[in-house]
């Protein structure tokens, strides 16, 4: 017969020390402070307010006169604004992912938000229009090529025609063919 073998019980574990608590969770950013849109007077005309609201409703996709949360910032858009996500959700009260997809105003709720927008958009001043010229400024002597800015006016942003692109640049190039825009800025903003 063969020797037994020497099974050795396990030794007892000792006892886990008990898991970590959970960290606690980290403070929620403030959010901003919500706009007050029971304060807001409309300035728009009723002929605006009307065109306001034949666009309004070609966003709403249910049939009841009304548009979800996500949909606000692009009537604003549609509208002629250009409200920051930030902006838009400042005047929507700061919703959560879930109230922008299910949440809906009708128009009555939505033309103080856009008089909001339309109120605080910041409109840009000399200064900010001379910078942006001075990014086609080559040479760093004050002067942008009228064909380069004529270029930009007619194929950018909102684009213009060539007759609007004449005449607001008529009279403004030198015989090389450069405009002095900070003179142009000038210019236009005293128009």
């Amino acid at each position: 017969m063969a020797p037994k073998k020497d099974v050795k019980k396990p030794e007892p574990k000792a006892a886990s020390p008990a898991p970590a608590a959970a960290p606690a969770p980290a403070p929620e950013k403030p959010k901003a402070p919500a706009v007050d849109l029971s304060s807001v007077k409309i300035v728009f005309s009723q002929e605006q307010r009307d065109d306001f609201k034949e666009a309004f409703l070609l966003f709403d996709r249910v049939g009841d006169s009304k548009i979800s949360y996500d949909q606000v910032a692009d009537v604003m858009r549609a509208l002629g604004q250009n409200p920051t996500n930030a902006e838009v959700n400042k005047v929507l009260g700061n919703p959560s992912n879930e109230e922008m997809k299910n949440k809906r105003i009708d128009f009555e709720q939505f033309l103080p938000m856009l008089q909001t927008i339309d109120n605080s958009k910041d409109k840009g001043g000399f200064e900010d229009f001379v910078e942006g010229l001075r990014v086609f400024d080559k040479e760093g002597n004050g002067t942008v090529m009228g064909a380069e800015l004529r270029h930009v006016l007619a194929t950018l942003g909102e684009r213009m025609s060539e007759e609007q692109v004449d005449a607001l640049l008529a009279g403004q190039e030198d015989a090389n063919g450069c405009i002095n825009y900070e003179a142009f800025v000038k210019h236009i903003m005293s128009a």
